[in-house]
């Protein structure tokens, strides 16, 4: 009886010690997730400023090199937007990751397709800045799509069941989230059907994001992170 109740004595330790160790790697995965997608983000905010290069002039005609400055005035546009664009989607993410308590392998993988968007996206920027077409803003807008897409499964995938939330999250609180993280890609997918009659009120539709997310937080105002 002694060595009964001695084995199941040692297979609690052991399990307590497998548990603690299992949380260790969980915790130890997620704060290494958020170091790399701090670095990825800041490298792709980094390398927007790439395309802004500095014309070449005939010496000393100062009217030639403002005309010239004046000309790279999409790659300007393009370069503020698209630095808004990936800082907004840092917040989300860093939002999104301040609610998560423990990471798995498939947040993991879905973490680092949401960084190789990211890290794409001063192709579609340099791309917008040279041609304003619909092609451009096609390409521009589809890469945001999915970007947008990502970061809502990121969400959905840590929230359902309080899968690597806590159990006290607000249901509420999720919700807001949800369409919060929903409403971007919703923009950007519609206004690829914009840009094909007119590429230029396809980008001003963007704008409406900002609108959204006010209407969102007004309605969700005074929401409690957590549930008693």
């Amino acid at each position: 009886m002694r060595r009964d109740r001695s084995a199941l004595t040692e297979r609690g330790d052991i399990r307590e010690v497998v548990e603690h160790e299992l949380q260790s790697q969980a915790a130890g995965l997620l704060e290494r997730l958020i170091f790399l997608s701090d670095g990825v983000f800041g490298i792709a905010m980094t390398l927007l400023v790439v395309e802004l290069t500095v014309p070449e002039v005939t010496s000393g005609v100062t009217t030639d090199l403002a005309e010239r400055l004046w000309a790279l005035g999409p790659k300007y546009l393009s370069y503020a937007v698209s630095f808004l664009v990936i800082a907004s989607y840092w917040r989300s993410h860093q939002r999104i990751f301040s609610y998560i308590i423990r990471a798995d392998n498939r947040l993991a993988w879905l973490n680092v397709l949401l960084l190789m968007c990211i890290a794409f996206q001063p192709f579609p920027t340099s791309v917008l800045g040279s041609y304003d077409t619909a092609t451009s803003v096609t390409l521009y807008a589809g890469t945001l799509s999915v970007t947008g897409v990502i970061v809502l499964l990121l969400w959905v995938y840590a929230t359902r069941g309080h899968r690597l939330v806590s159990p006290n999250l607000n249901h509420r609180l999720i919700e807001h989230h949800t369409w919060r993280a929903a409403s971007a890609p919703l923009v950007f997918l519609a206004s690829i059907g914009i840009a094909q009659v007119n590429p230029t009120a396809a980008e001003l539709s963007w704008l409406s994001i900002a609108v959204l997310m006010l209407v969102l937080r007004w309605l969700y105002r005074d929401t409690p992170e957590y549930s008693g």
